[in-house]
């Protein structure tokens, strides 16, 4: 007699699919355009040619999207509420002494807002998908931008204030959101030609500017010993921060738990959502911590700190945004208009769109 593993699950009959089809809108990986596939994700899909009103409603109903479009959405307006308190705190106008902070907020609002968003909106067609995401890397690499303007405006360890790594800072992250949107955007073109090829570049196009806006948070935690280390109360903030952020990587590089129980984790409890979640929680610790050295190190630093560094913060911020919206609309042409998308794309909807029609 055999035994059948814990985690499968029964076939549905074709009748039994359609009817519930026609009620829900939610489809499995056999209904499911391939593009839109997710490792260890069996069931729960939206349909792949929603209206702008369905995705909306969809994130309503339980569908393997839900929790991953409240998960960024909700934090969205905690960050906003954390804005609007620090702006009775903070001079934002007139002190340039913030500006960063400032510029790093709005960042900080923006990339759980377009993720949101993202997720939502990712099931109009496929030509959607693939520009959500377009958007949706963007906003995480003018993220990574907001960290580097507030590690260099506020956590430098003392030893390299005015130094050549505080003076190139800035302006080198501001190169790498470039290279993140690029790479990121370009693994889109790979998903389904060579996946693992379109994994490891997506991850790069990440880890790379994560690791190069923490240097001075490494080298300030881990390597300086002395007075002018600035140990104080952030670090703790700090340390929080960086096992949250590290185990976002995992969580996005390894897709468990679905990947060892497949079907399991459809609706609650995948990496992603665990992902998302990691991902915020990491934020709020960063921000309480920046905020930290923020007030604790304003005397020293706006006395010792090129003035650059913070005056510069909007014209810096404005040519990032400028051209990472410029490579967004590159890749986006690209899509629409490379007789590649016919791989990529996939939009023949087979027995989806025709069990829809009935």
């Amino acid at each position: 007699m055999s035994v059948e593993p814990a985690w499968t699950y029964p076939k549905w009959s074709d009748e039994l699919f359609i009817q519930l089809q026609a009620q829900d809108g939610i489809y499995s990986t056999q209904k499911q355009l391939k593009i839109f596939w997710e490792d260890g994700i069996i069931s729960g899909y939206r349909h792949p040619k929603s209206s702008a009103l369905d995705c909306v409603l969809s994130s309503f109903q339980m569908n393997n999207e839900t929790i991953n479009i409240w998960t960024h959405f909700l934090p969205t307006w905690y960050f906003l509420w954390r804005f609007l308190m620090l702006s009775y705190c903070l001079d934002f106008w007139r002190d340039s002494y913030s500006w960063p902070f400032l510029a790093y907020m709005w960042l900080v609002c923006l990339y759980p807002f377009t993720s949101s968003c993202a997720h939502t909106f990712s099931t109009m067609s496929t030509h959607a998908r693939h520009i959500c995401y377009f958007l949706d890397y963007g906003s995480l690499s003018l993220y990574s931008l907001g960290c580097a303007f507030t590690y260099g405006a506020y956590t430098m360890p003392d030893r390299w204030v005015n130094g050549p790594l505080h003076h190139y800072f800035v302006p080198v992250a501001a190169f790498n959101s470039f290279v993140c949107t690029s790479l990121s955007c370009y693994s889109r073109f790979l998903e389904l030609e060579c996946p693992p090829l379109s994994k490891t570049l997506r991850t790069v196009a990440f880890v790379y500017p994560f690791i190069f806006d923490n240097i001075p948070l490494f080298y300030r935690l881990f390597f300086c010993f002395g007075e002018d280390c600035t140990w104080n109360d952030a670090i703790a903030g700090y340390f929080y921060h960086l096992f949250f952020a590290l185990l976002t990587g995992f969580l996005f590089a390894s897709h468990l738990p679905e990947r060892l129980a497949p079907g399991r984790f459809d609706y609650i409890g995948h990496s992603h959502q665990l992902f998302h979640i990691c991902a915020v929680v990491g934020t709020h610790f960063q921000l309480e911590a920046v905020l930290c050295d923020l007030h604790l190190r304003r005397d020293w630093l706006s006395t010792h700190a090129p003035a650059s560094i913070f005056t510069h913060t909007f014209a810096t911020l404005s040519t990032a945004l400028l051209g990472n919206l410029v490579l967004i609309a590159f890749f986006t042409v690209t899509l629409l208009r490379s007789s590649v998308t016919t791989t990529i794309l996939q939009s023949t909807l087979s027995e989806v769109e025709r069990h829809k029609d009935k």
